[in-house]
């Protein structure tokens, strides 16, 4: 996924926002899968702002800084729908994981060290599906975005991320089991 995309489909679901806006519903919806620096949102956006895929209007405030608020231009909505209709399946089945590289060269560790790490890898995934739970209960009025008959996506994109930290734990379960079978011999 890109950032540019994301973003883009953000200002098409929700119309004009601004960047502080887009990197709250950002965070909120993909922090998990798509951790992105508000920085990142902000160059993403000039950088868009000069392929024309948005246009911004200043948001004149009383007592407050002035706002810039983003709009996705015809240009913008073509381009997603461009990258929506793109098949790149295999790329997206790859999965790069320096933690499962490391835990494939973890032989030079004690068992004691692995299942510790092991430990640790469940108890973050425990924590961040808890927080995924809590944050999907809060994105269904974040922002006030409607989705209509479109909640169908929302909801998949939470199945998977449940599903694949659900699978994760089970993992580790399995891979402490295995440990500690192996610490027995």
């Amino acid at each position: 996924m890109s950032l540019k995309h994301g973003l883009l489909g953000f200002l098409d679901l929700n119309g004009p926002m601004t960047g502080y806006d887009l990197n709250k519903v950002f965070m909120s919806m993909f922090g998990y899968i798509w951790p992105a620096q508000r920085s990142q949102i902000y160059h993403e956006l000039k950088s868009m702002e000069k392929l024309e895929w948005v246009s911004s209007d200043i948001i004149f405030q009383t007592g407050k800084p002035n706002k810039k608020e983003y709009t996705i231009t015809e240009e913008g909505g073509a381009e997603l729908k461009k990258w929506l209709i793109e098949a790149n399946i295999e790329d997206q089945l790859r999965v790069k994981s320096v933690f499962l590289m490391k835990v494939f060269f973890s032989g030079r560790n004690t068992i004691n060290e692995n299942k510790n790490i092991i430990q640790s890898f469940k108890k973050e995934c425990l924590e961040l599906l808890n927080d995924l739970k809590i944050g999907n209960q809060a994105t269904n009025h974040f922002f006030e975005i409607e989705f209509g008959d479109d909640r169908i996506y929302p909801d998949v994109v939470y199945d998977f991320e449940e599903e694949y930290l659900q699978m994760c734990v089970k993992w580790a379960d399995k891979t402490i089991e295995k440990l500690e079978k192996f610490d027995k011999n």
